[in-house]
């Protein structure tokens, strides 16, 4: 089927692997982007040094068969060697550069619906498409509870990449709404820019991502693995004392789809209520010298890290009077800030998430919702599941989305794998 036309849509970091594999395979290709700035998506959109790759060069190939191409990639600009953790930027660069050399052009536009054989555009056009592959990645933020953009106005920073912590002083308070990897993010920027007041990141558990140490091999399991959550959480806590917390988790790592995989929609379920946020900041980690940055932040008092509930936040001169309840604690409390940025992280539902095309192919039936609301519902091998239960010849999907069937889908490992599979499925 060499030549068959596929349309990507979405040219992030998934969308632009997608489209280079798909190119190797033969396929004729239209890669889709509503933004301008295609190949970088929000992880690789950054214009921040500071903001790293949380993982080493050496697992950042967009090819499984070259596993050294982004390292030799990076080391011939003077980026430094397959153990370094480089600038998420660069990474951009790097998936525009291949998006270049492959001769592949993003068109401009937004995609909202898939209709007799076409992607149909905004503007009115239609791209004629054989198969369609979706690559949303991550969706924006939802609006915490408490919040009221409009209310706040220039108090309330809804995109934390966009600017708006400019002019602050020495007394000033940030309250981050969140404390994953992007408040870290945004700690990072707010004290490489010069920002002296105090931070504070603030989420339901006060969890904040851990930092890699020295380099972490795969780690084979001694026995088999057990199938309940309980006994998996036992497993690893006892084989963290036996080979530090690092190793134990990172163990897991080849085997943790298929843990997913085989675990019932219940076990599943138990999971995100209860373990999600520990996963997530053990399995999830910082480059070494941005977990240095964020402890020395807080051992200067300049960063807090605390659990919480947000009650209520209301405009101020200068900034807004938050509301807010300690974990465990029944008293509200009040502090004054100059802004509040939006660190919750990306919203999952797609029902919620206001995408026009996700919901023109939710009616249609061509989709549905994953059974916890996570994501769109793919077969394990990123077909789209449609409302009958059948899954699609000629609608793929990949990426973070996929979090429902695959768990692990977010990092560029798992991201190349499906855009491979997909690719040598679509072009035969």
């Amino acid at each position: 089927m060499s030549g068959r036309r596929v349309a990507v849509i979405g040219a992030g970091a998934s969308g632009a692997l997608q489209a280079l594999h798909l190119r190797r395979a033969g396929a004729e290709v239209s890669l889709i982007e509503r933004g301008p700035a295609p190949g970088r998506g929000v992880a690789y959109g950054t214009t921040r040094p500071e903001h790293l790759l949380n993982v080493p060069a050496r697992r950042m190939s967009a090819f499984s068969d070259d596993p050294d191409h982004f390292t030799r990639w990076f080391e011939a600009r003077g980026g430094g060697g397959p153990e370094d953790f480089a600038p998420r930027m660069l990474y951009g660069d790097y998936l525009v550069s291949l998006l270049s050399e492959a001769g592949i052009e993003a068109v401009r536009g937004e995609a909202v619906d898939l209709a007799g054989g076409a992607v149909r555009l905004a503007d009115g056009r239609a791209l004629a498409a054989d198969a369609v592959v979706l690559a949303p990645g991550n969706f924006r933020p939802a609006t915490p509870r408490g919040i009221d953009p409009a209310a706040l106005g220039a108090a309330w920073i809804e995109n934390p990449w966009a600017g708006g912590l400019e002019g602050l002083g020495a007394r000033d308070v940030v309250l981050l709404v969140g404390t994953g990897l992007t408040a870290v993010d945004v700690a990072l920027t707010l004290d490489a820019t010069g920002f002296r007041g105090r931070i504070v990141a603030l989420s339901r558990r006060g969890l904040a991502p851990r930092a890699h140490g020295p380099r972490e091999p795969m780690v084979a399991p001694a026995e088999a693995l057990p199938a309940s959550c309980v006994a998996l959480l036992r497993r690893v806590r006892a084989r963290s004392g036996e080979l530090g917390w690092r190793s134990a988790v990172h163990e897991l790592r080849s085997v943790t789809q298929a843990i997913w995989g085989g675990a019932g929609p219940e076990e599943r379920r138990r999971f995100l209520r209860h373990l999600r946020p520990w996963w997530d900041v053990h399995r999830h980690k910082v480059a070494p010298a941005v977990g240095e940055r964020i402890e020395a932040m807080q051992a200067e008092a300049r960063l807090a890290v605390a659990a919480g509930k947000l009650v209520s936040a209301e405009a101020i001169e200068e900034g807004a009077a938050l509301r807010f309840r300690m974990r465990g604690g029944e008293a509200v409390e009040t502090l004054r800030v100059a802004r509040i940025v939006n660190c919750t992280g990306p919203e999952c539902d797609i029902v919620r998430a206001g995408e026009p095309l996700l919901a023109a192919l939710l009616k249609a039936g061509r989709i549905r919702q994953d059974a916890l609301g996570i994501g769109i519902e793919v077969d394990p091998d990123c077909r789209a599941i449609g409302a009958d239960g059948t899954a699609s010849e000629t609608l793929a999907v990949i990426g973070p989305v996929t979090r429902g069937t695959f768990w692990e889908s977010v990092a560029v490992p798992d991201i190349r794998a499906q855009a491979e599979r997909v690719a040598a499925r679509l072009t035969g």
